[in-house]
């Protein structure tokens, strides 16, 4: 995994950090998608998860609205996050 933040992060330190990247997204629809995520599920990640979730921040936001509107594929690795992110984000 490709994590963006400091190896050894505390975890409330990097769920601050994920928890702006998320809100702070290149296009609306990922700022409401991630930004609610971050807000109602992001705390319920495993370690694990979490640096997956890191790594998938740094995917493009038109890939990752394509993904959580159904219009293409996940990549299998990221498809169970995006699909969990969508579902607790609680703007559907």
């Amino acid at each position: 995994m490709n994590e963006v933040g400091p190896i050894d992060e505390l975890r409330e330190t990097k769920l601050r950090r994920l928890k702006l990247r998320s809100m702070r997204r290149g296009i609306k629809e990922m700022d409401l998608i991630l930004g609610g995520f971050a807000t109602h599920g992001l705390d319920g990640l495993s370690d694990t998860d979490l640096a997956l979730y890191d790594e998938m921040l740094s995917e493009s936001d038109h890939d990752m609205y394509q993904w959580a509107s159904g219009q293409s594929d996940a990549p299998p690795k990221f498809a169970a996050l995006i699909a969990r992110a969508v579902k607790e984000s609680k703007i559907f």
